[in-house]
């Protein structure tokens, strides 16, 4: 990435009131978390929203959100700008893309004055189907990944829109590079050298020197050992020991 560029990321989920929108089942809520160059800013977007129909007894089990709940929640065309102006220009980090999409498309039509798609304000990055390229043959759901990747996941009794964007992000930022969890409205400001060209930030000075565990002989021993079965095993060709020589 080049200097100063700015990469700002959306990761988002919705629950629904079931699995087909061919069934004209509806979306009743939207969990949005912002990441901007691999941070989590803290900034969200979040709506519980009235689907104007009844909730499946299978789709109530997963999220818990009774007809009841969002009978005085606002309806999609009533918060619709507002989530569009949130995603315009983003790339959505969505795990099973197609799946919110496809429902978020299908309110969106239902819309007379809005004509646009998720496509035409958002670029979209499905963690699924990265997560099966990474992990093939493995189970590669929300929950699998947590545990693969020691996420902590024990508030998740049930689904929510907003805790499960909050998972994925950290679960994207682990799966894509490590970067876990810092968020930029919390973060000292990046340290910039004085005079002497040494590191001057508060969060290094409260972090003081890190510290170096060095291998002891046996250790090392050890790995050499270790080093000299893996040359034999490839007759010479250890680039390790190569380095050595």
């Amino acid at each position: 990435m080049a200097e100063n560029q700015v990469k700002r990321q959306v990761v988002l989920d919705t629950e629904t009131t079931g699995l087909s929108t061919s069934d004209d089942h509806r979306i009743i809520e939207i969990g949005c978390v912002e990441v901007i160059n691999r941070r989590i800013t803290g900034e969200t977007f979040h709506q519980y929203i009235n689907p104007q129909r009844d909730i499946d007894a299978g789709a109530l089990e997963v999220h818990g959100i009774s007809s009841e709940f969002l009978a005085d929640k606002p309806k999609f065309a009533e918060i619709s700008q507002d989530f569009m102006r949130f995603i315009d220009g983003a790339e959505l980090i969505i795990h099973n893309a197609a799946f919110d999409v496809g429902f978020l498309n299908h309110e969106l039509s239902k819309i007379n004055t809005e004509t646009r798609r998720i496509k035409d304000v958002s670029s979209v990055l499905d963690t699924l189907k990265l997560a099966r390229d990474k992990h093939p043959g493995q189970k590669n759901n929300l929950d699998a990944l947590c545990r693969r990747y020691e996420i902590d996941n024990s508030n998740r009794e049930l689904h929510g829109a907003l805790l499960d964007s909050e998972i994925l992000a950290d679960v994207y930022l682990a799966m894509t590079g490590g970067q876990v969890s810092l968020s930029l409205a919390a973060e000292e400001p990046i340290a910039k050298k004085d005079k002497q060209g040494e590191l001057n930030s508060k969060s290094q000075q409260q972090r003081g020197r890190l510290r170096v565990i060095k291998a002891n002989e046996a250790e090392l021993s050890a790995h050499d050992d270790n080093l000299q079965r893996l040359d034999k095993a490839s007759d010479g060709q250890c680039i390790w020991l190569a380095d050595k020589q």
